[in-house]
């Protein structure tokens, strides 16, 4: 098995001016699963071509182990890759198009037939060994290509985008597969996709990018709980961060926050680590996530928002409102709703809406960067 070691790595195309990855930094251990996640042209398919090998880097350094590979080929660097399109053989059968790097290779006849039925009794396609393509569904499919790697046992399993063509309800299956995979596998894995759900629920970490840059790399819970700005804070979570215009104001009594004539109280941890920084009274953007919203009676720590659209999630409603001129989005649990409610609530609807101190995050309006 093998770590990864990304030194300043920058790639430039020829006739750019501008990097489209910039001094990309980044060790990933042993068999641990990394996941690459930003929107479309953040660079995380480029990074990940340039592990492979299937793109030059202009500077830096990528080491395999203790090997330095810049100038080695794809086919020395003992990884395997799973593209979004299956890339399978048409003419052959998933036994054939499993079997067929390790034919190459002149892997014994014996040993091909042992990885290729432990591969497919892992991804549950054994029953399909015999079958062509063709007669294949997108995620059968997509899982003998995902058995055509893995039967090479490589150092470093890279996937780009691998579920992007499939439906939602076969991404979630095969989001399953991959977890279950991961178990059964003792490989180092680097997967790139613009979704944040694969990302939260596959990653040991994950690196958020945008635009070329790395803009925070850590645990699931970690990015979540204390995204490094807003960015990062609005890419992940679904629906995303809800954003206000809101002042810290310190008085005698440490600090609390007024947004949009509502007073939120601070919890401890929030005024501890704002004293600590010594942060006076300042202009911020306070950050709160949908399912961290409170719909309650008026109050001082409320503000009026009108409903705009009413979502019935099944266990949930959605509430998309209008607040002080943003768009504002609340879940709310049906079993904190009077049964009139339960079905939604009518366009137009006047409520009342808060968020507690303790689950709070502010940033600096102008930096973008997470004050906490």
């Amino acid at each position: 098995m093998a770590t990864l070691r990304l030194r300043n790595i920058v790639k430039t195309y020829p006739g750019s001016t501008e990097p489209t990855v910039h001094d990309v930094n980044l060790e990933i251990a042993d068999k641990e699963f990394i996941v690459l996640v930003g929107p479309s042209g953040c660079g995380k398919s480029t990074t990940l071509r340039m592990i492979a090998g299937l793109e030059e880097i202009t500077s830096g350094e990528l080491y395999i182990g203790d090997k330095l590979v810049n100038n080695v080929e794809p086919k020395d660097r003992d990884i395997a890759m799973v593209f979004q399109s299956y890339a399978l053989y048409p003419h052959m059968t998933v036994y054939e198009n499993m079997a067929f790097s390790l034919k190459l290779k002149k892997v014994p006849k014996d040993e091909i037939d042992k990885r290729v039925r432990w591969a497919a009794e892992i991804l549950d396609i054994t029953d399909y060994l015999e079958r062509k393509p063709k007669a294949l569904s997108g995620g059968q499919r997509q899982r003998v290509a995902i058995g055509r790697a893995i039967v090479r046992e490589p150092k470093v399993f890279l996937m780009d985008e691998p579920l992007s063509n499939l439906d939602a309800k076969l991404r979630n299956q095969m989001r399953a597969e991959i977890i279950k995979l991961r178990k059964n596998v003792d490989t180092t894995f680097i997967y790139v996709t613009h979704d944040q759900t694969e990302a939260m629920t596959l990653g040991d970490r994950i690196v958020v990018m945008r635009d070329g840059w790395i803009l925070q790399i850590g645990t699931p819970q970690e990015v979540f709980e204390h995204p490094a700005n807003i960015f990062v804070a609005g890419f992940i979570g679904m629906p995303q961060m809800n954003f206000f215009d809101a002042e810290l104001v310190k008085d005698g009594a440490g600090h609390h926050l007024v947004c949009n004539d509502a007073k939120i109280a601070l919890s401890e941890r929030i005024q501890s680590a704002l004293a600590a920084k010594g942060y006076e009274s300042r202009k911020v953007t306070a950050g709160c996530r949908p399912e961290h919203m409170v719909m309650k009676a008026a109050g001082e720590d409320t503000m009026e928002a009108v409903v705009d659209v009413s979502e019935m999630m099944g266990s949930e409603i959605h509430l998309h409102v209008t607040c002080h001129d943003r768009d504002v989005v609340v879940r709310i649990p049906t079993t904190e709703l009077e049964a009139h409610q339960r079905g939604g609530l009518e366009y137009g609807t006047h409520i009342q809406i808060s968020f507690p101190g303790d689950l709070i995050h502010l940033f600096d309006p102008e930096s973008e960067e997470n004050l906490l």
